[in-house]
């Protein structure tokens, strides 16, 4: 199984999308915490599992954290900074 790389990151829930479709899906917003101005916002689907198997949903202002995830392979070794 191929290693996966993460990077985690802070934001909030700034507001909850209600569908104008009511077949549609509910949607998070969430802004990312030290992204750039015009890409610190993303649109997800409000659904989460809670650790019992329950679908919960985020509510606005929760704080969370945004992770991203790729294979090693996907990657390139980063020569701009000094190692952490």
């Amino acid at each position: 199984m191929p290693k996966r790389l993460k990077a985690k990151k802070p934001g909030t829930v700034r507001k909850v999308i209600k569908p104008i479709i009511p077949s549609e899906p509910e949607k998070a917003e969430i802004e990312i915490d030290g992204a750039d101005d015009l890409y610190k916002e993303i649109r997800i689907e409000n659904k989460l599992i809670d650790s019992e198997g329950n679908n919960v949903k985020l509510k606005p202002h929760a704080p969370v954290d945004v992770t991203v995830e790729a294979d090693e392979k996907d990657t390139v070794p980063d020569t701009d900074s000094e190692k952490q």
